[in-house]
Formats: C-alpha cells, sequence, structure tokens
C-alpha cells in the first residue's frame, strides 16, 4: 500500500516537543543499526532520541506532517555548531542539525522538503554553504541533496559515547 506523499512542512516549536521525541524514537533505533554496532546505539540512541530544546526555540527548525496530521518528518538548521556553544558564529555558514523522517516515508520527499524549507529560510539569512555532520546512515540522503563529503569525524554526544559521523559541506547557489 502507498502512501500519500502530500504534506505540509512548518515551524516547530517548544509545544512540538513530545511529538518529535515519539518521531525520534521510532525513527533512529530502526535506521541507526544498519551503520553501527549496537554497543554504540546503546549509549547514543537514548541521548538522541530527545528533542532538542535549543532547536525548538530557534525559530529554524521545522515539521513534517501528513495529511492527516502524523509527523513524517523534522529538521532544521542553526548558525550554531552543533557541540560548541557559545562559538564565534560564522554569518555565512548555516549547520544542519537533527534530521529524522519516520521509517514508513522514507523516500517520499519529506527529508527533501524539509532540507528545502533550511535552503530557503537560510539564504534570506545570508547564508552561503550548510555543513552537516552526517550519521554513517544518513551520508547517502544528504549526498544525493548535494553534500560532498569533507571528513570522518566523531562527535561527543554524551559522557564517554563517542559517535562516529562524516563531516559534509554544500554550497547554495542562486
Amino acid at each position: 500500500m502507498r502512501r500519500a506523499e502530500r504534506f505540509v512542512v512548518q515551524g516547530a516549536g517548544p509545544d512540538d516537543a513530545e511529538r518529535i521525541g515519539t518521531l525520534l524514537h521510532v525513527s533512529h533505533p530502526t535506521l541507526m543499526p544498519a551503520g553501527y554496532p549496537a554497543d554504540v546505539l546503546a549509549g547514543a540512541l537514548p541521548l538522541m532520541t530527545r528533542a532538542n530544546s535549543v532547536l525548538l526555540h530557534s525559530g529554524t527548525y521545522y515539521l513534517a506532517e501528513a495529511r492527516d496530521g502524523a509527523l513524517v518528518g523534522c529538521g532544521g538548521w542553526t548558525f550554531e555548531r552543533p557541540g560548541a556553544p557559545g562559538a564565534p558564529i560564522d554569518p555565512r555558514l548555516g549547520h544542519i542539525r537533527h534530521f529524522a523522517t519516520h521509517p514508513g516515508w522514507l523516500r517520499h520527499g519529506a527529508g527533501r522538503a524539509l532540507f528545502d524549507r533550511c535552503v530557503a529560510d537560510a539564504r534570506t539569512a545570508g547564508v552561503q554553504h550548510f555543513e552537516c555532520y552526517s550519521s554513517l546512515v544518513a551520508e547517502p540522503f544528504y549526498a544525493a541533496l548535494g553534500f560532498a563529503h569533507v571528513e570522518p569525524i566523531t562527535i561527543d554526544v554524551g559522557p564517554g559515547i563517542d559517535f562516529p559521523c562524516v563531516r559534509m559541506i554544500w554550497h547554495l547557489t542562486g
């Protein structure tokens, strides 16, 4: 059975934390095992499946909802580099943040629609490049959007929890 491919992208706020947490609890444990060993996920998933309060207050974090109101995706961008609060901001560089898609909605365009919203809003804000710290599982998604692989990195998602990722870059044009 093919799901409807129509949805709406709208801004997220603090009141959406529970819905986003529910989506993250479905998405990450289902999709991440394809790229990570169980011991890495055991420590990382409890931290990664929480809605990020900073993002929910940013004004640049979005939801993709199906016609029936079901949350099928989330994601956004900030000027702040993940894991570096208070670091100097480059107003030309935006950072893609905490994207997730419901496993039943993969390849239906929700992630692309969320990214397109990020691009439109970031372009208006003067952003010229996006950087993302992609999970190993999401790297093909970001590559399909036009992101280039820069280097493998490891991010600290919590005390003693190192999570292998890929730093990627994308240049806004036009």
